[in-house]
Order: structure tokens, then sequence, then C-alpha cells
């Protein structure tokens, strides 16, 4: 069996995501699986370090996963051949320097959204890359997500006819912390730290916008920051200084209307915390993170306005429900089984550090709508 062994340096992987999504779900699950198989006699083999600050912290995660190096100084592996990829999934005020270095170590480099907060630095960072002559990549997980793909299967077989708007609807309730404990971290609504729902979403948006229904051409957001106090870790009230909800509606080159609410301050009465529903001449979906729903125009209804009677249809009725035709894999996990094919084989990879400014692009440009109270355009980031 030949077996490529592929060094990953993992910074910032003490974090919820960076554990459970990256480390045991992905890189470690690889392992246990015996590598990416290439081929009946190939593989590649991941063979990372983890780093961060809290030694407690990563000596925990050697102990839960098979990963057993760890180390507190990024300088002393920076510059160590044995790891050819840098991965970040830092905060985000933190990835830009951490970044910049490993491209200038020649390392190839794989980090996690936003990959800064200002379009000029996200874009630096892919310039950066592109001129060290390293392989780059950002995590767009939600395009592997199986209610994803299944939207995808639908608009390949033309289900859908010509595609005519979308509507998303995300988030929950996220406690303040005054009486039940929150159950996000309390940097998300810090500006100073980098928090925010524009910020924190946009991105996705962008992604996820100009993969499944085409490129945005502008955008109208309203930003709001509902509650403005919260309880922190330690148990102090803090003054909420991000926004907590935003508004949005793009617009695409295609003609289509994107608009999605995004909120961490509303009770869900829906089918998943990510919905979107899409319109089509030919067929509508309600697309969740596993599952779709579909009406085609076959069987859609014909409703008649009339207030003064009960209600004689059932909307629900006359939905089906997209069956299980494929399996689907941890959607993190199949990205980085992808990277690490185009790191060691070159196989094309095309969510790269420029997809990445994209997204923050798209985030940036809608605070300026929201502060402006005007529609803006994006211009284009070139490759």
């Amino acid at each position: 069996m030949k077996t490529h062994k592929v060094g990953i340096i993992m910074n910032g992987v003490t974090g919820r995501m960076g554990t459970n999504q990256h480390l045991l779900r992905s890189i470690d699950a690889i392992i246990k699986q015996g590598g990416v198989k290439i081929s009946p006699n190939e593989v590649i083999m991941p063979d990372p370090i983890l780093v961060g600050r809290n030694e407690n912290k990563l000596k925990h995660l050697t102990e839960i996963s098979s990963v057993k190096e760890y180390t507190t100084d990024l300088d002393s592996v920076m510059n160590d051949d044995r790891f050819s990829i840098y991965f970040d999934s830092q905060g985000t005020l933190q990835r830009f320097d951490a970044v910049k270095k490993a491209a200038e170590a020649g390392k190839h480099v794989y980090c996690e959204k936003p990959t800064a907060i200002k379009t000029e630095d996200a874009y630096e960072l892919y310039k950066i890359c592109r001129d060290a002559g390293v392989k780059n990549g950002v995590v767009q997980d939600k395009l592997w997500l199986p209610g994803m793909l299944k939207f995808m299967r639908l608009k390949e077989n033309g289900f859908f006819g010509d595609i005519l708007s979308v509507r998303g609807e995300f988030g929950y309730w996220v406690f303040e912390g005054h009486t039940i404990p929150a159950q996000r971290p309390s940097w998300n609504y810090r500006k100073e730290d980098g928090g925010g729902m524009v910020v924190d979403m946009l991105c996705h948006w962008r992604y996820v916008i100009d993969n499944l229904f085409g490129p945005v051409k502008s955008v109208s957001c309203l930003a709001a920051t509902h509650i403005p106090e919260r309880v922190d870790e330690q148990g102090k009230p803090y003054k909420c200084t991000a926004d907590d909800s935003a508004y949005s509606t793009f617009e695409l080159e295609n003609g289509v209307i994107c608009h999605f609410n995004s909120s961490w301050n509303v009770r869900v009465r829906r089918d998943d915390l990510l919905t979107m529903q899409v319109d089509g001449t030919k067929g509508s979906a309600i697309v969740g993170l596993r599952d779709v729903w579909i009406q085609h125009y076959g069987n859609t209804p014909k409703p008649i306005w009339n207030p003064d009677i009960a209600q004689p249809i059932d909307f629900f009725d006359g939905w089906s429900k997209v069956p299980e035709q494929e399996s689907h894999d941890n959607a993190f996990k199949v990205q980085w089984e992808l990277f690490l094919r185009h790191v060691v084989l070159d196989e094309p990879f095309r969510w790269t550090l420029l997809e990445g400014a994209k997204g923050v692009q798209l985030a940036e440009y809608g605070i300026k709508s929201s502060e402006a109270r005007q529609w803006i355009e994006l211009p284009e980031l070139k490759a």
C-alpha cells in the first residue's frame, strides 16, 4: 500500500467548531477510516499536530482522538518541513497574520471563514497565497450538506423550470444568559472581537447563493441589535456592540431574487434551523440542512382569498419529501478530503481564498448597505 503522508498544522482547534467538525469528525475520522483512498493500493494519510494557547485543552484533545502531537509554539512548527498544510480555525481577528506567515513559509493554506473582517484583507490573503504559489482553500461546508446536494440534483434534472426567487430563514433563540446560560460564545455579540450576524452569516450566504442559484450582483441589508445586553461566560453582563439579526435581499446576475432573514432572536416554527424556499416556474422546494420537500406544478393547489371562512386547503398537503437516494458523509470531512486530494494529486479545487474574499465582501457591503439604507452593487473581485 502506497501512503502519501501529509503533515497538517491545525491551529485553533480547541474551539467548538474546530474540535467537533474539523478534528473529530473530519481529520480524526479520515485517519480512523484508513486515510483518503485514491486507488485500491494508494491512500492519503493526514499526520496532524494540534496548535493552541491552552496546553490542557490540547492535551485533552489528544486523549479523545488519534492525534497525539500538540504544541503551544506555532513558530516551532511553521518552518518544519514535516508539515505541508496550515489549517486555521482561530478567531477571525487572529487569522490574517498566521495565514500570511504560513504562506511565506511555503505551507498550503486551508482555513475557516470569514477569512477576515475587511474585504481588502481577505483579498490580500488570497493574493499572498497566489503569489507564494501555495494551494489554498476556505471552508464552505454547507455545499456538501444532504439538503443542498438534493437540491442540486433536482436543479440538474430540470425540476424547477426557471428559478424565480429564494426565501431563506435562518436562526434560533440564543439565550441571553440572565437566567438560562447562552449557547453561543459572548464574542459573537461584540463587534470589537469580530462578532456580528452580518459578518458571520453573509459569508455563508455568498457561497451558498453563488453556487446554488447564481452570482450575487447587489445587496440590500438591514442589520439590527435587538438584545442590547447579554451575560458572558463569567456571569458578567456586557453590552452587545454587534448586530444579532440581519434582514438581507440579494439581486443575482441572472435576475433571481434571494431574501434571507438571519437572527439569533427567533423561535423556530419551521422544518429546520435553516430552510430555503425555492420557487420556480415548474416547481418549488423547501430545502433544509438534511431534508427537502417538493411541490410540482401539477399538484399545486389553487387558493382563493376569502378570510371570512376557515381555510379549506391544508397547505402542507401536496408536498413530497425527497427520498434518500445517496449516502452523505459529514460535510466538513468531504471538503477536507477534496482539499487533501488537491494538495497531493493536484486535482481541481475551486473553493479558494478568492471565494473566501467574496464572502467577506458581501458581509462588508451588507454592513455598508445597512448604514446607508440603500442598495449596493458588488464590484468584481478578479482572480
